[in-house]
């Protein structure tokens, strides 16, 4: 499915970015809240749709895009499956705000298909994660970079091993209205890094925390997994469906 992003009163022509396949696991019990979750740079939705399958959530339906594959400036223009452009891996590098929009869009629309009763939230792993964060700002601010409104209510957003992107934005902006800063304040979010993670350093992913916690993202909790490299481990999937049961208060099967 093609998907095209373009800056409002911009001159320049609309970039059409092709996602490649969707996978949708779903619930085992009574359905009550919708997931999307995105892979990291280079990966396809099926490597974990066969791992959040088997997590004991069974009132979650988890969607799993797979990202389009673009021209990558980390790897010197070679092309790969990644949620926006990225010459850094940090929360200080340049954004690409046009494929961060476009991916953005792409979850809320995803979300926007399921029934008015359920709860909705977006999660993902790297670059995934940085690309939930920005879904998670786009909800409070009730607008993508573009300045689009985003449709989406977000109940939770779950970020693993990642980083926030456009936080010079988000720093700028955040208190423009009382909603804002209301939607902020009350965004429960998690996020959990490992100090041995040798791709998304864990100074950047304690940073992008610090950054949202200071700039009014007070339900935001920020776990640390010693000895956790660039990957997830059973204890860090343990405290994420603890905590997701938790805030999204599902029941049983």
């Amino acid at each position: 499915m093609s998907f095209s992003s373009s800056a409002e009163g911009s001159q320049t022509s609309r970039r059409a970015f092709e996602f490649g396949r969707t996978h949708v696991v779903r619930p085992r019990g009574r359905h009550e809240a919708t997931i999307v979750w995105l892979h990291g740079l280079g990966d396809k939705g099926s490597s974990w749709s066969q791992l959040l399958e088997n997590l004991p959530l069974p009132n979650i339906k988890w969607i799993c895009p797979t990202a389009p594959t673009r021209p990558v400036s980390l790897f010197g223009g070679f092309p790969s499956t990644a949620w926006f452009d990225a010459e850094d891996i940090s929360e200080d590098a340049p954004d690409d705000v046009e494929g961060l929009d476009a991916s953005a869009a792409y979850v809320a629309n995803l979300l926007s298909a399921e029934p008015v009763d359920i709860k909705l939230g977006v999660g993902g792993f790297s670059m995934g994660a940085a690309t939930a964060l920005y879904s998670a700002t786009c909800h409070v601010f009730g607008r993508y970079g573009n300045r689009n409104p985003y449709p989406v209510n977000l109940s939770s957003v779950v970020g693993l091993s990642g980083w926030l992107p456009c936080s010079r934005i988000l720093r700028n902006q955040l208190k423009e209205s009382n909603d804002t800063v209301a939607r902020a304040a009350t965004l429960p979010i998690l996020l959990c890094h490992g100090p041995g993670d040798e791709v998304v350093a864990y100074k950047h992913g304690e940073k992008s925390a610090r950054i949202l916690s200071s700039a009014g993202f007070q339900n935001l909790t920020f776990r640390t997994y010693d000895g956790l490299g660039h990957y997830t481990i059973p204890e860090e999937m343990e405290d994420v469906c603890r905590w997701l049961t938790a805030r999204l208060g599902l029941g049983g099967s």
